[in-house]
């Protein structure tokens, strides 16, 4: 159970985010370490939404309780016109909106289309579900949200 100060600090930590992405001259609020994206997501601090298509989330596995909004949908990956229509009307303008796919790219896309429509609040996690691929093409064994231990569940 999280208590007051907990939620400061990680608020705290989330505004240092967003200071940092300033000046690096990011296009959206900053990157967010998984461990503290659950942090805030499991404290009611922020919402998840996991933008990689339905097709991964079945097969990959998701995390439990995240909404999704795919960035891009299909085995193709095709993008979706819709994404920020479909993110704001899950989680409102205002929100602290957490995206989350693969490797933490996707989501950079996703969070720059929404800040350019004007959500003010949104974040990548870094380092995505899966993490990048290592040097034998595998993902998941250096870094990413399952890679830190996470909750996770699949279908």
């Amino acid at each position: 159970m999280s208590n007051a100060s907990d939620t400061i600090n990680r608020i705290q930590s989330l505004e240092s985010v967003r200071t940092a992405a300033q000046s690096a001259g990011l296009g959206y609020a900053g990157g967010v370490p998984p461990a503290l994206a659950w942090a805030l997501f499991a404290g009611g601090e922020a919402l998840l939404v996991d933008v990689r298509s339905a097709e991964e989330r079945k097969f990959v596995g998701h995390v439990p309780d995240s909404l999704h909004v795919p960035w891009a949908s299909g085995t193709s990956l095709t993008r979706n016109p819709r994404f920020v229509r479909e993110l704001e009307a899950k989680t409102g303008k205002d929100a602290v909106v957490l995206l989350l796919c693969r490797s933490g790219k996707r989501s950079v896309l996703a969070a720059e289309a929404a800040a350019k429509a004007g959500l003010t609040s949104v974040f990548n996690v870094l380092e995505g579900f899966e993490g990048e691929i290592n040097a034998e093409g595998h993902r998941g064994t250096d870094d990413g949200w399952r890679f830190r231990g996470l909750p996770w569940v699949q279908d």
